[in-house]
């Protein structure tokens, strides 16, 4: 029965849950571009344990009064218009650098284990392999916010790595979320805090590329059926399976 329920689950239901217990109520939250995955979580939060959470998006919507998704885009008119109020980028820049910003949700490309992020290049930083986008809103957003939420669909050597090859910001990381695990910040270094209940302990192992600390990991739950039948609500069109 449940290697069944194990089947019919997907990682981004699992970390779309995981992002959203994260959150808590009355906080200030922050979502980008691209960012599909926190985007719903939010409004999950938003649907059950945080109705007085701030959601804040890049298009300048504050608290879109529609919960249900209309497009492919976290950008899209649907977290804009029927807003609360509007509340534009920079402005979302000023109230991380005055300290009122609780949580910001951002990516990259490289993590390592002293939580330095690099959206910048990989290899050498005058002739890189790959010339990435590079910070953007990370690079003042993870110094500056409160809790800097860290999410990424891929879990591999490539991405968690022992050193960055280029830092293009650090800072405030509380947690880094994948399909495999949920890494916690502590202690001047990554620490493995949960895995998916979709991996085992020697997969993570096998895919991060520094040493981790296995004693003491739990195991993250499955979503309910009531979380799903939320999720479901909101995310009709599947926007949050668009990363993987």
């Amino acid at each position: 029965m449940v290697t069944n329920l194990l089947k019919e689950v997907h990682p981004a239901d699992i970390m779309v849950v995981t992002i959203a217990n994260l959150l808590e109520n009355e906080e200030k939250v922050f979502h980008g571009v691209s960012s599909q995955l926190p985007m719903v979580a939010i409004l999950l939060a938003k649907a059950t344990h945080a109705k007085d959470l701030t959601y804040l998006n890049i298009p300048g919507g504050v608290n879109p009064q529609s919960l249900q998704l209309s497009s492919y885009s976290s950008a899209g008119y649907e977290v804009y218009a029927n807003a609360e109020a509007i509340f534009p980028l920079e402005e979302v820049f000023d109230l991380s650098m005055r300290g009122e910003l609780d949580v910001a949700f951002l990516s990259g490309v490289q993590f390592d284990v002293h939580g330095n992020v690099n959206a910048s290049v990989i290899g050498s930083y005058t002739n890189p392999k790959v010339r990435l986008p590079g910070g953007a809103g990370s690079a003042v957003l993870i110094p500056t916010v409160k809790r800097a939420l860290i999410w990424r669909s891929k879990h591999d050597p490539r991405t968690f790595v022992e050193q960055v090859d280029f830092v293009t910001t650090k800072g405030n990381i509380d947690r880094i979320i994948t399909p495999l695990a949920v890494f916690k910040y502590q202690d001047e270094r990554l620490q493995l805090e949960s895995i998916s209940p979709l991996t085992s302990i020697e997969e993570v192992v096998r895919q991060t590329g520094f040493e981790i600390n296995t004693d003491h990991i739990t195991v993250l739950p499955l979503p309910t059926s009531e979380e799903m039948r939320i999720i479901q609500q909101i995310d009709k069109k599947g926007v949050r399976y668009k990363e993987f």
